[in-house]
């Protein structure tokens, strides 16, 4: 025979012990089930932001370093003293976190640019300036995606301005310009600059000094010897054009690149002598 025992407060019933143990076990379980749903919960919500958090955000570990050290914002000197011990260590993991995700940020910028998703491409090497902002090839990048973009972009509300061209255009410039103030050698900043000036925002007498600095530091450049020589002729200045159509000449041995000079030049000759 069981003994009985008094009524609990849990079941408002009087139980056997065997019933009483069963009913421990199972609320002891359910404490358990809910104390593990609200980990995963907390879990989730947190890798949730870290993923989806567009810029630098090493708030969230200084927050749970804070909360790991049991020191947060320290005011005496005692407690001061106290949180430099603490935290020293944790320096490098503030900036080991910070370097990779600027690194991940340039990898994701680049897959996008390989793949011509410029619009997304353009987004990640811009986060990825404010963890690189010396970094001269994240700029040079910005101005080629902003290039594309304003290419693409049309007067969809056929207002006879196309605010978003001129707005894509204005950041391709500033990036080059940024690419070149942090590497003045930097020879595809300096050709991509030149030729937005000379093709897209007809400014072709910004674009040569540019176009001679290269000619300094690659003297054999066809590529920018064709912008200048292009940059030469919508300045007026024919006798100079066909001088670098000849180099061109000269110096190329591909077929096709020496018959697109040789018609080029026959061209500026025409229009000079008209």
């Amino acid at each position: 025979m069981w003994k009985r025992l008094p009524c609990t407060t849990f079941t408002g019933k009087c139980l056997t012990i065997s019933g009483q143990k069963a009913i421990f076990d199972a609320y002891a379980v359910w404490r358990y089930i809910v104390k593990t749903y609200k980990l995963i919960v907390v879990s989730v919500l947190v890798a949730g932001f870290l993923l989806t958090s567009c810029g630098p955000n090493t708030a969230v570990v200084r927050r749970m370093q804070a909360l790991e050290e049991g020191v947060d914002s320290p005011t005496t000197i005692e407690e001061l003293s106290e949180a430099i011990g603490k935290y020293q260590h944790r320096i490098e993991d503030v900036l080991n976190a910070d370097i990779r995700i600027g690194i991940w940020y340039k990898i994701l910028a680049t897959r996008y640019l390989d793949n011509k998703m410029y619009g997304k491409a353009l987004e990640n090497f811009r986060t990825a300036t404010e963890y690189y902002p010396t970094n001269q090839n994240l700029f040079y990048y910005v101005g080629v995606c902003a290039g594309y973009m304003a290419k693409s972009s049309l007067d969809y509300e056929l207002t006879g301005t196309n605010r978003d061209q001129l707005r894509y255009y204005e950041l391709a410039e500033s990036a080059y310009l940024r690419a070149i103030e942090l590497e003045p050698r930097y020879v595809r900043a300096l050709y991509g600059l030149s030729v937005l000036y000379v093709f897209e925002l007809s400014r072709s007498d910004d674009a040569l000094p540019y176009l001679e600095k290269i000619m300094e530091i690659e003297k054999r450049n066809l590529d920018a010897m064709f912008v200048y020589a292009r940059a030469l002729y919508e300045t007026g200045s024919y006798d100079e054009a066909v001088d670098v159509y000849d180099r061109i000449i000269g110096e190329t041995r591909d077929d096709g690149t020496k018959k697109r000079a040789e018609e080029n030049k026959a061209f500026v000759l025409g229009q000079a002598y008209e």
